[in-house]
């Protein structure tokens, strides 16, 4: 097993690399210490050089719909009247609180997603 830091793009791709040849690998054998190993330095390099932003909380709503197969006024039976969804949706109303507190129950939404300046 050698392991070394993964300092650049070419360590990255090489850790990638090794991680695909030894995936497989029993838990407990050396091979499966060095997946591990190896999958920790990947995801702290993935982490620092290619962050993911927190989606904007109106398309959060929207995509959270869609999976759900819920229409406008599905919503409005969680946020209020459907000049309301509509407003919220064209982003001309900002969320409130309570609608905040609802829509994180009603459709699962993490509070820190919803709670984000748009």
């Amino acid at each position: 097993m050698n392991i070394v830091p993964i300092r650049n793009e070419k360590d990255y791709q090489n850790a990638l690399n090794r991680l695909e040849d030894i995936f497989d690998a029993k838990k407990g054998t050396e091979e499966g210490d060095e997946l591990e190993i190896l999958s920790i330095l990947i995801d702290r390099f993935e982490n620092e050089n290619f962050p993911i932003d927190m989606p904007d909380p109106i398309e959060a709503i929207k995509f959270r719909m869609e999976q759900m197969g819920m229409k406008q006024k599905d919503l409005a039976e969680v946020v209020g009247f459907k000049s309301r969804v509509s407003e919220i949706l064209n982003k001309k109303r900002k969320l409130t609180l309570g609608m905040i507190r609802k829509l994180n129950t009603a459709l699962h939404i993490p509070t820190e997603v919803l709670v984000q300046d748009y």
